[in-house]
């Protein structure tokens, strides 16, 4: 048996342009090796947009020995990689390409509760951590395509993993030939520099398109699986609804959805290298989606309104203190999400190309109406079997 050994270098030179409303360009240079001693491009903040761009040394090294026991055999094309397997999307991505026949791979973070779900379900959990890069180049063995579902936690930075994880892992997966890669992104990120979470999800798509990997990059909008713990389930129980007084509006999508037409764009030849956006098929503000609940519940929600100028305050507050900058950073996109802004875009163009119908994806009247209905009846079916099991003297 021959020994394989990977010790690749790539480096990408390229610079990021994007433009505000003042037509005033901000640069991002970047230069990334494999190798030690390796240099991790470096994002532009807030207050050092108009400043040269800088680059961050960081040793991070890619490197990793295997043994090739058919030299040649080319790798199946249904070997996959879920990065942040365990997530909202990540689980029905896991799902349903165990469902359509792929031979599925799970990276997870080590954790005290093992994720043994995506085991009984029929795939293989390796462990690794996009924060340490030299666990990633072991997970990239015999796959063919790389979808990237992770995100950071909300207790740690967001760089650590939504910038120089998915830097790192981009690059190992040129490095050990990935043949595809599938990014998700945010929509309008290119629009939203000042979000440092929109700003970085912007920078991982140029980054990735610069690579040189075969690509697809999805833009999403929102879950509509993000509305139960959000309204649905407080309602239920009575507790306060948390909203703003901003007429936003947001093309909620169901997972399952997504999930769908993501392995139909995996098929299609035609759609690598090209950016999709995943919108539903309406586009609802907050209170539009507390009142179908209250409707669907049966009753009245308590809702808590939060002015969008008291986010923004507190945002400024939260930048006084160096253990408050994340905090501040993600009350950044909660007030893009509280802002006169509209998360949609028509879905003709990309339905047509993936073969998909409209009338196919779950409208989010459906998707909050089976789950009150499931709920209820659960709940019905427990009061019922409280009052069977009274015993009266």
């Amino acid at each position: 048996m021959a020994s394989l050994r990977l010790s690749a270098q790539l480096v990408t030179r390229g610079t990021l342009n994007d433009h505000n409303s003042s037509s005033s360009f901000r640069r991002l240079s970047w230069r990334r090796s494999l190798t030690s001693g390796n240099s991790i491009p470096s994002l532009p903040s807030s207050s050092s947009l108009n400043r040269k761009p800088s680059t961050v040394l960081l040793p991070v090294t890619c490197s990793a020995a295997a043994v090739n026991l058919a030299p040649g055999t080319p790798i199946r094309p249904t070997s996959i990689l879920v990065v942040g397997a365990t997530g909202t999307l990540g689980r029905q991505i896991v799902r349903r390409a165990l469902d359509e026949g792929y031979d599925v791979r799970c990276l997870v973070r080590p954790r005290p509760a093992p994720a043994d779900f995506l085991r009984d379900w029929g795939a293989t959990v390796v462990n690794a951590d996009l924060s340490k890069p030299e666990t990633i180049p072991a997970t990239l063995v015999g796959i063919h395509t790389v979808i990237d579902c992770a995100t950071g936690r909300p207790e740690e930075p967001i760089k650590t993993v939504d910038w120089e994880g998915k830097v790192a892992l981009i690059q190992c997966a040129k490095a050990m030939g990935i043949q595809k890669y599938v990014f998700y992104s945010i929509h309008n990120c290119d629009k939203h520099p000042e979000v440092p979470l929109m700003e970085i999800k912007y920078c991982t798509e140029k980054f990735l398109q610069e690579s040189g990997l075969n690509h697809i990059t999805i833009r999403l909008c929102g879950f509509m699986q993000g509305l139960i713990g959000q309204y649905a389930v407080p309602i239920l129980e009575e507790k306060s609804v948390w909203g703003t007084d901003a007429p936003t509006r947001v093309a909620y999508m169901d997972t399952q959805d997504i999930a769908r037409l993501t392995l139909i764009a995996l098929r299609n030849d035609k759609i690598n290298g090209k950016l999709l956006t995943f919108a539903g098929p309406r586009a609802w503000t907050t209170q539009e989606v507390i009142t179908l609940c209250e409707r669907l519940a049966g009753q009245d929600a308590n809702v808590t309104t939060v002015p969008v100028s008291v986010l923004r305050v507190t945002r400024q507050l939260t930048r006084l203190f160096q253990w408050t900058n994340d905090v501040a950073d993600r009350l950044a996109f909660t007030e893009v999400l509280s802002s006169d802004t509209v998360f949609s875009v028509p879905m003709t163009e990309t339905n047509s190309l993936l073969g998909v119908d409209q009338k196919d994806l779950v409208t989010l009247e459906k998707y909050l109406q089976d789950y009150f209905s499931n709920i209820l009846k659960k709940l019905k079916d427990l009061k019922a079997q409280s009052k069977q099991s009274d015993i009266y003297f």
